[in-house]
């Protein structure tokens, strides 16, 4: 009886131990500064997400990483709440993809934000969000949080955001890559913590639950979130505490390793155009319109901030394959040259026949 009694008093010792030990890592990730990973292919809304949490009215203060694929950032543009937010909270790296070239300054960036924060004068922060280029492969990204010990120390990665475009997604998950190449496509899903599947006003309900269908195969434990213009509540995507690295380590058991492989496809490449001048919009859109109608499969994304003649405003324009729109966003800023800046990411691009053909829709 006696040893009975000391077998239950160690088992309900070894019960407090453990609860107490998961109460002081509660502790511990509560005093820590949350960190969201935004990934998503190239034109899923990522940016339009961004732009939806930071103009929310919570009163929650974030800093952003903007990392961009193409040589020429236009994402800084489009960040609606660049002048709210102020340079100190917007770090950009425009030098390469962040999954593989810019890794040390992820970290570097990181730890900018959290010696900034850490100085007094601020108020702390509610969280950090990384949005990565749409080519990431988001796994080396969130290893970036373990990977430096001042960073673990002071960040949680709180969950990786995965958007969707709901009409182009099947391609993009069923192209079959050269061997050794990751598809990207399938990675930002399988490591998704929450997945948005966007732009469902562009779908019917039947290629809805095809690509819904689809994505379960790649990921059976994420929530899938249907959207239009990546309209979510930030309850659903912020504060989850849903980044399991146990969960991970079982799908991926060499992600914690400093030997992470990722390669892209040296098919796709970037093609950024920068000049002065203005464009003569009807110039343009036939340009473009012809430009798609003869390369639409292979322009995965496009996107720009031009000076059109006539208009006193920046004239912001984005594609996605065959659709396009643009429309004048916000202001010119005093003292700064009226310049074009655009870029296109695609398959095969051809660096003259685009530049000579923008080229030729400005005005004389």
């Amino acid at each position: 009886p006696r040893v009975a009694e000391l077998q239950e008093e160690c088992a309900r010792l070894q019960e407090a131990t453990e609860r107490g030990f998961a109460e002081q890592k509660q502790l511990e990730t509560q005093s820590k500064i949350p960190a969201h990973i935004l990934t998503g292919f190239l034109g899923a809304g990522k940016t339009t997400l961004l732009n939806h949490i930071l103009g929310g009215s919570h009163g929650k203060r974030f800093a952003v990483i903007e990392n961009e694929f193409g040589e020429i950032g236009i994402d800084d543009a489009l960040i609606s709440a660049r002048e709210e937010l102020g340079d100190e909270q917007i770090i950009e790296m425009n030098n390469g993809c962040i999954c593989c070239t810019v890794r040390g300054d992820l970290i570097k960036g990181l730890r900018s934000i959290l010696q900034r924060s850490a100085s007094g004068g601020q108020a702390r922060l509610d969280g950090v969000i990384v949005e990565t280029t749409g080519l990431a492969d988001p796994a080396p990204v969130a290893q970036t949080f373990f990977a430096d010990d001042y960073v673990q120390a002071r960040m949680v990665l709180d969950g990786i955001i995965t958007v969707v475009d709901a009409k182009h997604a099947l391609q993009h998950l069923r192209e079959e890559k050269p061997e050794g190449v990751e598809n990207e496509a399938v990675e930002q899903i399988a490591f998704a913590d929450r997945i948005l599947l966007n732009k469902t006003d562009l779908a019917s309900e039947e290629a809805l639950s095809e690509v819904e269908a689809e994505m379960r195969k790649i990921n059976g434990v994420a929530p899938i979130i249907r959207t239009q213009q990546s309209q979510v509540s930030l309850e659903q995507i912020v504060g989850i505490r849903a980044f399991s690295l146990d969960r991970v380590l079982e799908a991926d058991a060499e992600f914690l390793g400093d030997d992470q492989a990722h390669q892209h496809d040296s098919s796709v490449s970037s093609v950024g155009i920068e000049c002065g001048g203005e464009c003569e919009l009807d110039t343009l859109n036939r340009w473009v319109a012809t430009l798609l109608k003869q390369r639409g499969a292979d322009i995965f994304r496009m996107k720009g901030v031009l000076a059109v003649k006539g208009c006193s405003q920046p004239f912001v324009f984005q594609g996605i394959h065959m659709i396009f729109g643009g429309q004048p966003q916000g202001e010119w800023k005093d003292g700064v040259p009226r310049v074009n800046r655009l870029v296109f990411i695609g398959r095969h691009l051809d660096r003259a026949e685009l530049t000579d053909g923008f080229k030729a829709t400005l005005a004389a």
